[in-house]
């Protein structure tokens, strides 16, 4: 019996190459016309091959944004839920606290490693994103910035290549 651990390699054969994704706008002031950085993560999903199942714009409320975050969570057709606003630290901002204390398992290592990133782009001020993601049950959440930049930089260098394996794991 080999009983050499199995690669991220050989995980990422088996995940799934299709996965449903619901997409939340966190926004006191976006509207569907003004979203760019929903409808670019609804834009990188698609060309990717995934599913969006639906999407929605919400005020910075915790409480609304909790609530919504907590429904797409409980669709059995969405296995990411990913946000947009919210993550920063203005009077205002809310995302943070609502979808952290939601999670029942946090990815630490996806708002350090998307700080690191960010710095190469902004510098310092990166340390003022509060990012996070973890899981709630089945699902995983992944709360952006509101910035279309930003959203494009953590789609296209973290969260879009490990898309599937994410589902692949948590449906274990």
């Amino acid at each position: 019996m080999d009983n050499r651990p199995v690669s991220v390699d050989a995980h990422k054969a088996d995940a799934p190459a299709r996965v449903g994704c619901f997409v939340l706008t966190i926004s006191d002031t976006r509207t569907q016309a003004t979203d760019t950085a929903g409808r670019a993560i609804r834009e990188l999903l698609g060309t990717a091959g995934h599913v969006v199942t639906g999407h929605r714009i919400v005020r910075d409320d915790p409480a609304a944004v909790a609530g919504c975050v907590r429904q797409a969570a409980s669709d059995p057709e969405v296995q990411i839920v990913i946000t947009t606003g919210g993550t920063g630290i203005t009077a205002r901002d809310g995302t943070y606290e609502a979808v952290s204390g939601l999670l029942d398992k946090r990815l630490d290592g996806f708002g350090e490693l998307f700080r690191m990133l960010s710095y190469r782009d902004i510098g310092p001020a990166a340390m003022m994103s509060r990012a996070v993601a973890g899981t709630i049950g089945r699902t995983a959440v992944f709360a952006l910035p509101g910035s279309e930049q930003a959203v494009r930089l953590a789609m296209t260098e973290l969260m879009l290549p490990e898309l599937g394996h994410v589902a692949q794991q948590l449906a274990r």
